[in-house]
């Protein structure tokens, strides 16, 4: 079992990208039923938790069953029609659009489900620092933004209950909302000036080579990432072809 946390978040963003590409360049549902397969063949050497998996693919399955209802009403017609009503046919060729594009909206975003959502934003700049040579000034404040910006919620709420105890936040939630969103903005400004002026006194920016308290290495579980996205790239074409029902995207 290789854990996710352990592989290198360059790795993790180039499988996903790789998966991505392939299942893009196709438009059949064979081949995103294979890609799903094989993905999934796979979840359990990620190591993560079943539940929270399980919740964060069941929200991309709902969006991709809404875009596949619009596709059924809306998709290109053709074959028998089963059903028209106004603007919306419902064909046999609208049906098969919807499963296809369906399939591949989870195809595609099951990687990235799997890889990138617990993806730690202080890895990922040590990684572009120290494996792509960024500009470390970048790196650091958009680091630095990142941290910010997710401190905003509970902002949010101090600010609400703050208000509240003054008698000033009792109103509905739209005759409250512009002072709070200024009294929010005004908040951020200062923390981030605050959080500016400690990193330049800490040497951002200052001239000669950078250490890093953290290095970014690639090791066995970025192999192991590597080979899986390789597979379920190459497994998910394979399938496909020997099915017959392979559609390269650019081919009428």
């Amino acid at each position: 079992m290789i854990r996710v946390a352990r592989v290198n978040p360059l790795t993790a963003i180039g499988v996903v990208l790789l998966v991505d590409l392939v299942l893009l360049l196709s438009l059949d549902a064979v081949t995103a039923a294979a890609a799903i397969v094989l993905t999934a063949l796979f979840v359990p050497l990620a190591g993560l938790p079943l539940r929270r998996l399980a919740g964060r693919t069941a929200a991309v399955a709902g969006a991709s069953l809404l875009v596949a209802v619009t596709v059924v009403l809306y998709g290109r017609t053709s074959g028998a029609v089963y059903l028209s009503f106004g603007l919306a046919e419902v064909s046999q060729g609208s049906i098969a659009l919807a499963v296809a594009t369906a399939l591949r909206l989870i195809a595609v975003a099951l990687p990235a489900v799997v890889l990138l959502t617990d993806l730690d934003a202080t890895r990922l700049a040590d990684a572009l620092g120290q494996r792509l040579h960024l500009p470390d000034r970048f790196v650091l404040a958009g680091l630095a933004g990142v941290r910010l910006f997710e401190v905003l919620g509970d902002d949010w709420r101090t600010i609400a209950l703050a208000r509240r105890a003054r008698g000033v936040g009792d109103r509905g939630r739209i005759r409250r909302l512009p002072g709070q969103t200024f009294a929010l903005l005004v908040v951020a400004i200062r923390r981030a000036v605050a959080r500016a002026t400690g990193m330049e006194a800490r040497g951002l920016g200052a001239p000669g080579p950078r250490t890093w308290s953290r290095p970014s290495t690639f090791g066995g579980a970025d192999l192991v990432a590597l080979l899986a996205g390789l597979a379920v790239a190459g497994g998910a074409v394979a399938v496909g072809l020997a099915a017959g029902t392979y559609r390269f995207v650019f081919v009428a």
